[in-house]
């Protein structure tokens, strides 16, 4: 194989200097539960995530400095063991709350409610990184090491500059560390003490003749501004044109031609209302008087979600269709690279582990899948559940190859991994049903197949960024890929005990009848919902298809005026409150941008500027605080109320005064981004 001769990496071949240590592998593995939990967050909430790579390496260079004492490579393997949390919890999170979303059975409760455990949670989602993990160790070299020059690894690239940047000295970390400690003093704010109002809202009623039930909401958080800094103004802006259809087109229109009782009939039939006599449900069912107290939400629950679901679905189809030439050419190229492998003496950055590792590693998930309880992995017998192993296993080891390439082109961010999984999870259930595996009960076990996919196309994406930030600064391929297995493992651990938190219900949802906080409007799950609709209607025939198509073809109209149809389509499905607070950053961002064009000056767009630090502290900040409030709420629930001061406040300056404030400190840290962003 034709290595690249001229490439020298910071730490030569030949320099022997700690690297796989005991305190690299521990804060690795800290840092993979930190932010696993803060991607778990973020993802349920807004179905969206961000990479961890470089604010975990920012983080590393700075600790590692003042008070470990590391060396280059000891803080390469911290952020690679670190970064496999939260690529794992993005694909945990994106696929297994579909288990609660599935067809009910006999007792009316959803097929795969079983399987939302913690131990069948934990095995999928270490399974999954492992798989990840498992293929990218042949692709390496002829994706990392071959292509150095054509797949430039964004976010990797980024990664290896600021460790190399930590070695001479910087500034990178304080202004993610300034973020990080605004975003937890205002989240404190928001969320414990609620001086800073969650939901500032303004709805008109129902009665409005012009305007009737249209819904304007922003979940003011320090984590959605970051966001929307860090994927700039086109695509928040996108995003919430999505939600502006939705909420002040469709709504409203639809509040006027349907009447109260079929929107309630319709709540019923998905499960979101007992029945028409009974009072409560999604915005608030009065049976004495047949109306709704919030009509927007009722419309959301009943119509807009089918509609969202399918445009998602035909927004990641299309993106899939549209990477068919790079899966075809990257799968094929990468095949073809197996077998060329170098003879020979290895170098030390040359030393992967071996190819019968991947093997026996592959070999060892079918056993392990097949004879696993059917407590913990859906199915029949040993036969079905060794297919189900195989055919993961297969589909894995393709959509790790294409979402390597992908990535290495695009950056994690842009991967479109809901689209891999849609095809993923179409192929299985088509499949299914040409060998006669049709009906309710095959729903969990397709959506473990697309699960696991999911997970390992996830972390295959986060690996590759880390094997190539590796690659440039001169780590030993074999201890990266050995911490990539520890921090698989050490976060799925984490990562099932964060989900089963936040998914138990507030009091006032267990008044209400809702058993699960995930699903609800607190963490709506988007991709895991689509997941199981799709799950179910082709599995089940039980779905309503004309809602659907309407969501397929707005996906449709969108691609064809050029407009990426998938960020609108998640948009589209996720409430006004989520989208317009990204948008804001985004909307921040653009004007920084502008600002620097019209003074002639270099516009900051890599993940290595002030604001986009700042953005990475406020996201990290602002989802471990939510993390640790959501704790707080099931383990000391009284103590949460005996700091809330929402009740003085609303009775000193009223509901709207109170929204007034928590707008006002949520401008404040929109000034404070810009102010950093344009600092020079």
């Amino acid at each position: 194989m034709e290595v690249n001769k001229s490439f020298k990496p910071y730490v030569a071949p030949e320099q022997r200097i700690p690297e796989f240590t005991v305190k690299s592998i521990l804060f690795g593995s800290l840092f993979g539960i930190l932010f696993g939990s803060s991607t778990v967050y973020l993802a349920l909430k807004a179905g969206l995530t961000v990479t961890a790579s470089i604010p975990i390496a920012v983080i590393a260079i700075t600790l590692g400095r003042k008070f470990l004492k590391t060396t280059i490579l000891e803080n390469n393997i911290i952020q690679t063991t670190g970064s496999a949390g939260e690529s794992i919890a993005a694909g945990v999170v994106f696929t297994l709350p579909g288990f609660l979303f599935l067809s009910p059975g006999e007792n009316g409760v959803s097929m795969g409610e079983g399987y939302f455990t913690y131990l069948t949670i934990l095995i999928l989602a270490a399974f999954g990184g492992m798989l990840g993990t498992l293929m990218m160790i042949p692709l390496r070299r002829s994706l990392i090491v071959k292509e150095h020059g054509t797949l430039p690894y964004p976010e990797g690239t980024a990664c290896a500059s600021v460790l190399q940047a930590g070695e001479k000295g910087g500034v990178f970390a304080q202004t993610a560390f300034s973020g990080m400690g605004i975003a937890l003093v205002y989240a404190l704010l928001q969320k414990v003490f609620h001086v800073i109002a969650e939901i500032p809202a303004f709805v008109t009623t129902q009665a409005n003749k012009y305007w009737p039930s249209a819904t304007t909401r922003a979940e003011i958080t320090p984590e959605y501004l970051g966001v929307g800094y860090i994927i700039g103004p086109r695509i928040s802006g996108v995003l919430v044109a999505g939600s502006v259809l939705a909420w002040w087109a469709m709504i409203p229109l639809l509040s006027t031609l349907v009447a109260p009782d079929t929107i309630a009939l319709q709540l019923v039939k998905l499960g979101n209302l007992a029945n028409l006599n009974t009072a409560g449900g999604y915005g608030n069912w009065d049976p004495q008087t047949h109306t709704f107290g919030n009509y927007a939400d009722a419309l959301y629950r009943a119509y807009i979600r089918q509609i969202g679901a399918g445009a998602v679905a035909a927004g990641g189809f299309i993106t899939l269709i549209k990477t068919i030439p790079t899966i075809v050419s990257s799968f094929r190229e990468s095949i073809g690279s197996l077998k060329d492998k170098g003879q020979g003496s290895v170098l030390r950055t040359e030393d992967d582990l071996s190819f019968k590792f991947v093997i026996i590693g592959s070999i060892g998930l079918i056993l392990l899948t097949a004879f696993l309880p059917s407590t913990i992995i859906p199915g029949d017998n040993i036969l079905q559940k060794l297919f189900i192993g195989i055919l993961i296993v297969l589909f894995g080891f393709f959509f790790v190859t294409v979402s390597s390439r992908i990535v290495g082109l695009v950056g994690t961010s842009n991967n479109p991994i809901s689209g891999m999984t849609i095809a993923t999870l179409m192929g299985t259930c088509l499949i299914f049903t040409s060998i006669g595996w049709s009906g309710k009960f095959y729903e969990p076990l397709a959506l473990v197949v697309g699960g696991m996919i999911c997970i390992a196309a996830s972390n295959a994406g986060g690996t590759s960024q880390d094997l190539k930030a590796g690659y440039i600064v001169g780590a030993t391929p074999r201890l990266q890929q050995m911490a990539l297995f520890i921090g698989a493992i050490v976060s799925s651990i984490a990562i099932g005990v964060i989900v089963q938190i936040l998914d138990t219900p507030t009091p006032e949802m267990v008044q209400q009848g809702i058993k699960h906080a995930i699903g609800s409007d607190k963490y709506p799950a988007p991709q895991a919902t689509l997941m199981a609709t799709l799950a179910r209607g082709i599995l089940s025939f039980n779905l309503d298809w004309q809602f659907v198509m309407v969501g397929v073809f707005i996906a449709v109209t969108m691609e064809l005026c050029g407009i990426k149809a998938l960020a609108f389509a998640i948009g589209l499905y996720l409430p006004l409150s989520t989208t317009l607070p990204i948008f804001a950053g985004g909307a921040v961002k653009g004007y920084v941008d502008w600002r620097a064009e019209r003074k002639g000056e270099k516009v900051q767009d890599d993940e290595l500027g002030r604001g986009s630090l700042f953005a990475t502290g406020l996201i990290a900040g602002g989802a471990l605080t939510g993390v640790i409030v959501a704790i707080l709420a099931v383990v000391l629930p009284g103590l949460m109320d005996a700091f809330n001061v929402e009740h003085s406040l609303t009775e000193s300056l009223g509901i709207a005064g109170y929204h007034i404030l928590g707008t006002a400190f949520f401008v404040a840290m929109m000034l404070m981004l810009y102010r950093l962003a344009v600092k020079k």
